[in-house]
């Protein structure tokens, strides 16, 4: 496992053999570089507090071993604080298990879809509640009837009460009928997401990741379920064993992305990191700033799915986790457990990474990022790194856009050429140099 030039990272992550085209990940397990299980049980104390000041530089350096990822990742994202004990966390598990089965109830009694195994691909409903006796539908949800089985007799075949979903009864209560749109949405981009895995060949698999989708779009009422959000939850589904613990697992990464998919009548919440991105290219590298603006792509558009699913299309799987890890590493707030809980707590989803300026805990238990952004004053909420990693990708092919693109066609196919060709870690290291000169120069500013 740790031989001298490293463990391709890739090889816990099957392909599927006619997938012949998939890039292959440039992460390697490496000995004292890569957190080891070793390692990282290490820093926990008798009692199950997490000393994680010990664990972050070594992320950074060289990432996680796939076999401990996921319950590294249930801290760097905030499901649980490091602080607390064995016991302590084994009870907030079991709560957070049964409420999210509770979730998953309120949405099976809606659609009795959810949690069967299945999932759908059509509409089943239409904008104004009216139901949609579509045939694929039936056939998905009754595969093995030989025959499609009409809404309700499958409703009644499967012990079920007639109710809204049913297709029997128009819906009235527009939150249902929000959350019934979408599910055939969900399981359009469920199909499409990381097809070439083998472990997506399994149905039981597709629909897990199928219903945590649709259980988040009930709770949050707010941004509801959009395109994009299958990439950021798979690796979830595959990192954590428990459907339950993926859940929340998503749902955390979501607190820090969620106001990217907030859309309103006259704009989308991935606007605001765009604008700073071009705030960012235009102090860093203003001739490229220039450059893009005369092309017409002024306002970054071109850079919307690097920010929606962080980099998910731009690396292999494996290296797209690694690129994750080393970002929620460098970004680390110890309290970002405490900032989720205590805004639960007053019914708020509270949003971003954190923020600890005026804190006074050993600065060791902070990310580096994060250490950087606490020496800046000032109220405003620090940028994520996320914004700096796009601005290092266009740092580093600033020369050949400035060269080569003579359109916005151009620009796009450019920045698709990437695809595959990145290395993480470089890319992560180009992001903390340039927000380090953009302190300095927006501070002369």
């Amino acid at each position: 496992m740790w031989g001298s030039s490293g463990t391709p990272g890739d090889s816990f992550y099957e392909v599927r053999s006619e997938c012949t085209d998939v890039p292959k990940s440039r992460f390697k397990i490496k000995a004292g570089k890569t957190l080891s299980s070793r390692k990282w049980h290490a820093a926990f104390s008798p009692e199950g507090r997490l000393d994680i000041g010990k664990t972050l530089s070594r992320i950074h350096r060289g990432g996680i071993h796939p076999s401990i990822r996921g319950e590294v990742w249930e801290f760097l994202l905030g499901c649980y604080d490091p602080k607390s004990t064995f016991e302590e966390r084994e009870q907030l598990r079991l709560r957070r298990r049964i409420e999210y089965a509770r979730w998953k109830e309120d949405c099976r009694q809606m659609f009795p879809v959810v949690g069967s195994g299945r999932f759908i691909t059509a509409p089943v409903i239409t904008d104004d509640g009216q139901p949609i006796q579509d045939p694929i539908v039936l056939m998905q949800i009754n595969p093995d009837s030989g025959q499609a089985l009409s809404s309700e007799e499958y409703f009644k075949a499967n012990g079920h009460t007639l109710n809204p979903a049913s297709a029997l009864e128009p819906v009235k209560d527009k939150k249902i009928i929000q959350w019934l749109l979408t599910l055939h949405q969900i399981g359009l981009d469920v199909v499409r997401t990381d097809r070439t895995l083998v472990f997506y060949e399994k149905q039981e698999n597709l629909s897990k990741l199928w219903d945590i989708l649709a259980v988040y779009a009930w709770i949050d009422t707010d941004v509801g379920y959009c395109q994009g959000m299958s990439d950021l939850c798979s690796p979830m589904i595959i990192l954590l064993d428990d459907e339950a613990d993926a859940f929340w697992c998503f749902e955390r990464l979501m607190r820090r992305l969620r106001g990217n998919f907030r859309c309103t009548d006259n704009s989308v919440g991935v606007e605001a990191q765009l604008s700073n991105l071009a705030a960012i290219t235009q102090v860093i590298d203003p001739k490229l700033h220039q450059h893009l603006e005369t092309l017409g792509g002024g306002d970054y558009l071109f850079a919307f799915r690097m920010l929606m699913v962080l980099f998910r299309r731009e690396f292999s799987f494996c290296d797209s986790l690694y690129l994750w890890e080393m970002m929620w590493a460098l970004e680390y707030d110890p309290d970002l457990y405490s900032v989720y809980e205590d805004s639960d707590t007053d019914g708020v989803r509270a949003e971003g990474s954190g923020s600890s300026k005026g804190k006074s805990k050993s600065k060791r238990h902070y990310g580096k990022y994060e250490r950087e952004n606490m020496k800046v004053k000032g109220s405003e909420a620090p940028l994520p790194i996320s914004i700096f990693l796009v601005a290092s990708v266009l740092k580093d092919k600033s020369s050949k856009l400035l060269t080569e693109a003579r359109g916005l066609d151009d620009v796009v196919k450019i920045l698709n050429d990437i695809t595959g060709n990145l290395d993480a870690k470089k890319a992560c290291s180009g992001a903390m140099k340039l927000h380090k000169k953009y302190l300095k120069k927006a501070q002369k500013t």
